[in-house]
């Protein structure tokens, strides 16, 4: 009985060794990896959802290159959220990326009114979150997080730049500003309002607007009656749209002048001939002149999306490849994939990212780019600049007329 009992359990040992060497060349073969879940947070609906969907697919071009590449430890997946570019759903968001332990880090917000309020949400989750699009300097420069880097600029930056075009290169020297009220709105008067100060230009005017108003004429009217050469508007490209048909409709010789809040596809495509040498700003240089903005380009394009990656599409495609890179280096924690996002220091397809001691990336370019026959076309390279073509605000000026030259 004895001798039969040991035999059985040498058999059972065997089958054991078996089964689990079999299923150990079976993870072999299969090259399983242990899965990693990424978030990405923007406008996925809404009025703002063209550059929300323009963002995530650009993060998940680059997750999927990552996977394919075959090099790396972990294998990463995606958890699309939508914040709505509404700050209440923005803490939603935030909130139910840090409540999943299983998400290791974030890329974060197109719109800076949402991503000022989820500062502290991440940060009491320890969730690292790089924002992707968002310029409010205040998200980076008003904390001391660890939890919160950006990879594009602010609107610091953006403000300089486009006051050394339009009054030092250009020379306008009358504005009045049109502005939403929102953190963003208001943070772009702030530092346009600066760079005017330290030319000695005063704004004729400074109007707020609600981001659901839709008639502007009587703010129009009052800015025609000062004849200002130039209207700089700090918001979006909804209501961007909305107050240049209507300039259009009062007959209103100024030049618009806008922030990369309107460097969207939507803005030329629905003003059509009307958004004809308006002005705007974009962090970072133009895709084609980025170090890795044709292999980028040709990348997306051969993925298939059905919408373009927008202004802040190549932002996100690197964030992807900075968070990645942290965890790999030290592993899917929170904690020390913060503390390593927040030491990077690299180049990738915009160039040099280089994160100073609050997080924010310090090496982003400005480029001024004016919409020519429904494109946005870089300054430097366009008619305009070549003098081919002449901008309205300076043709009304000089000579008080101006044809378009839309094609």
């Amino acid at each position: 009985m004895k001798r039969l009992t040991r035999i059985i359990l040498a058999i059972l040992i065997l089958a054991l060794v078996f089964v689990g060497v079999t299923f150990a060349s079976a993870g072999s073969e299969d090259g399983e990896k242990e899965e990693v879940k990424l978030a990405f947070i923007g406008p996925l609906t809404g009025k703002y959802a063209k550059m929300g969907i323009g963002g995530r697919n650009s993060f998940q071009l680059a997750v999927d290159q990552q996977n394919a590449s075959g090099e790396n430890q972990y294998f990463y997946v995606v958890e699309a959220i939508d914040d709505e570019c509404v700050p209440a759903k923005g803490v939603q968001a935030a909130t139910k990326a840090g409540s999943d332990p299983d998400i290791i880090a974030a890329a974060s917000h197109y719109c800076s009114m949402v991503a000022i309020t989820t500062t502290d949400v991440f940060h009491r989750f320890g969730l690292p979150s790089m924002v992707w699009g968002a310029v409010l300097p205040a998200i980076t420069y008003g904390n001391d997080y660890v939890e919160i880097t950006r990879v594009n600029g602010t609107q610091v930056e953006q403000n300089e730049y486009n006051a050394s075009l339009v009054v030092d290169e250009l020379g306008f020297e009358s504005f009045c500003i049109i502005h939403d009220t929102t953190d963003y709105g208001r943070g772009h008067v702030e530092y346009f309002t600066e760079a005017l100060a330290h030319r000695g230009i005063e704004p004729l005017s400074v109007d707020g607007v609600s981001i659901e108003q839709k008639d502007f004429t009587t703010i129009l009217t009052q800015i025609k009656a000062l004849e200002p050469e130039v209207i700089y508007f700090g918001g979006l490209t909804p209501i961007g749209v909305l107050i240049k048909n209507q300039m259009d409709k009062l007959g209103m010789t100024t030049q618009f002048l806008g922030t990369s809040g309107i460097k969207s596809d939507d803005f030329n495509t629905t003003l059509a001939e009307h958004g004809e040498g308006v002005l705007c700003m974009l962090d970072g240089a133009p895709i084609n002149k980025m170090p890795g903005g044709q292999e980028f380009q040709a990348a997306y394009d051969a993925a298939g999306y059905n919408d373009p990656y927008e202004a802040y599409g190549p932002f996100a495609y690197v964030a992807a490849n900075l968070i990645i890179a942290a965890i790999e280096e030290v592993g899917p924690d929170r904690a020390l994939v913060a503390e390593r996002i927040d030491r990077s220091e690299t180049t990738d397809i915009i160039g040099k990212v280089h994160f100073n001691e609050y997080g924010q990336n310090d090496e982003p370019l400005v480029t001024a780019y004016v919409s020519q026959d429904g494109v946005w076309v870089p300054w430097g390279d366009s008619e305009y600049a070549s003098g081919v073509r002449t901008l309205p605000g300076l043709a009304y000026r000089d000579t008080g007329t101006w044809e378009n030259p839309y094609k």
